[in-house]
């Protein structure tokens, strides 16, 4: 499985999305599931809604009810050790959906991305010294 960020989830349903042509081409090209977790979910949904009204919120939630990406549950252990990353990270800062990411890498020992927020996931580790992979 992939891990998937709010960047590439809102390039892909933005047309006008600098990322949206790279997005597109690296989806065609993927022979594996899709992994996100909800706080990325939640930011996704607004930032389409924000940014290309409705139909484009909609579209992406649609997706999910399908079963094409699959979602990573947190548990309570989890929204502990986001915390601790996004003290850490302070001086990015680190949000809730980035820090979700991170949990979810260590959960399934997994290290390629697909986001657009390479200045954040070059300097985040997991399990403290792993990188990621940007593939976007």
């Amino acid at each position: 499985m992939i891990i998937a960020d709010t960047g590439f989830f809102v390039a892909l349903g933005n047309k006008n999305d600098n990322f949206h042509a790279q997005a597109k081409q690296k989806l065609t090209t993927l022979k594996e599931s899709l992994i996100t977790t909800y706080p990325v979910i939640v930011e996704t949904s607004y930032l389409l809604w924000e940014r290309c009204g409705n139909d484009s919120q909609f579209k992406f939630i649609g997706q999910l009810t399908q079963g094409s990406i699959k979602i990573f549950h947190l548990e309570n252990i989890h929204l502990e050790r986001m915390l601790e990353l996004m003290i850490k990270y302070l001086n990015l800062p680190m949000d809730l959906a980035d820090a979700s990411l991170v949990v979810l890498a260590e959960t399934i020992k997994e290290n390629r991305i697909l986001t657009t927020d390479r200045r954040d996931f070059t300097v985040y580790r997991w399990l403290n010294n792993q990188t990621f992979d940007i593939l976007i």
